[in-house]
């Protein structure tokens, strides 16, 4: 019996820590979630809804929408687990309830007994009646046992009571933080109510001037192209002049061959996945890695080798990892880049007006590399970022800390 009501505490127990470290996940992503809601605002929206061209606008709201709706499916969850444990301290605090009335019968008619029996006389009778030394001695123990379990229960009921209090307690608060989530939500649903009508104005002025619209995707992509285009061939130089000064084998056109040194550096970047810094201080991802929808036709798809990241007027990029500067990008009639090699690995920083590093250079993690170039047209500051091994190109976001 004892064995079964310490499994039951010990279920319960875990069940309790391991909500309690759902709510914590929950809300680390809720906090994210409004973090990035904020920066968007801050960066890609405001007062660049009147500088920025259609598309930008258009991507922009498509960010904003696609974090509201995020929000709002944390919100629920977190509700729901509130809900859970709301039913669960139900059932506990009525369990509770009914031990510490069967504890308090049980200690009544304890004193009850004991009243009846609490003459010094009566219990000094109750030894001497003893047939046996051993029979005496064994009503001596009877009689200490009974008045420890009289002060045990007294202790239990205390405890009982207490934990009864700070149950109410837990409910009186989860159900105020499930009322707040409500008003929350609502909230965020209200705004995206808002932003989806933004969206459909935008797509009415679109609509009417479609052939501007696709001109400017198309120009878009011919630059994303060209960056590509000129990265790829980066790589492949910078391998095979890699691979003419070193001394190791297992190279390859497509591959480094590495030397003892490289090699090391290489397995400490690889055992840095999903916690390399960011490649600039803040900022806010406005474009992810991969095959994306077009925010105006979901019938023309896109394709992203790296990540876009919105950043602040004068902010620089930064090297997410030790390395070395391998070469300078310039995509003629575009901006600056710069490429850092990271034993196989290569992480690359386009979009730069100025550049604070040369080819050849050592450098450090956090060290800066260039400021980001900030578009007079539409406002926007944005640094594109390119991860690689070797020639194949590499998810930044599985890389990137919370990217």
């Amino acid at each position: 019996m004892v064995g079964i009501v310490l499994g039951m505490a010990l279920m319960a127990a875990t069940g309790g820590y391991a909500q309690s470290e759902e709510q914590k996940a929950l809300e680390a992503r809720k906090e994210q979630l409004e973090g990035e809601i904020r920066e968007i605002n801050r960066l890609l929206l405001g007062q660049r809804e009147q500088k920025g061209s259609v598309l930008d606008q258009m991507e922009a709201l498509d960010q904003k929408i696609n974090r509201q709706q995020q929000l709002i499916r944390i919100t629920n969850q977190q509700s729901n687990l509130l809900n859970r444990q709301i039913n669960t301290n139900i059932r506990s605090i009525s369990k509770l309830r009914e031990d510490l009335e069967d504890l308090k019968d049980d200690y009544a008619r304890m004193i009850r007994k004991s009243y009846a029996n609490r003459s010094k006389q009566h219990r000094l009778l109750f030894l001497l009646s003893s047939t046996s030394w051993y029979q005496a001695f064994k009503r001596m123990q009877y009689m200490k046992q009974y008045t420890q379990f009289r002060a045990r229960q007294g202790r239990e009921i205390q405890a009982k009571t207490e934990e009864l209090a700070q149950l109410n307690q837990d409910l009186t608060r989860q159900r105020k933080e499930k009322e707040l989530l409500i008003s929350q939500n609502r909230r965020v649903r209200d705004q995206l109510l808002s932003e989806v009508q933004k969206q459909k104005d935008l797509l009415k002025t679109i609509r009417q001037n479609e052939s501007g619209y696709v001109a400017e995707i198309e120009a878009k992509r011919r630059e994303a192209q060209a960056i590509d285009r000129q990265i790829d061939r980066l790589i492949r130089t910078a391998i095979a002049a890699s691979n003419r000064e070193s001394r190791a084998t297992g190279g390859s056109a497509s591959r480094f061959a590495l030397t003892p040194e490289a090699s090391a550096l290489a397995d400490n970047f690889s055992s840095n996945k999903g916690r390399l810094i960011w490649p600039v201080e803040k900022g806010v991802k406005k474009q992810g890695y991969g095959v994306y929808a077009d925010a105006v036709y979901p019938g023309i798809k896109h394709q992203s080798n790296g990540v876009i990241i919105a950043t602040d007027q004068g902010a620089r990029a930064r090297a997410v990892f030790d390395g070395e500067v391998i070469a300078i990008l310039a995509v003629p009639g575009g901006n600056k880049g710069v490429q850092i090699k990271h034993g196989n690995y290569i992480s690359t920083y386009y979009n730069l007006s100025e550049l604070f590093v040369r080819k050849g250079d050592k450098v450090k993690a956090k060290d800066e590399l260039g400021e980001i170039y900030t578009n007079r047209s539409n406002g926007l500051t944005q640094l594109k970022f390119y991860l690689y091994r070797d020639a194949t190109r590499l998810n930044p976001e599985e890389w990137i800390y919370r990217l």
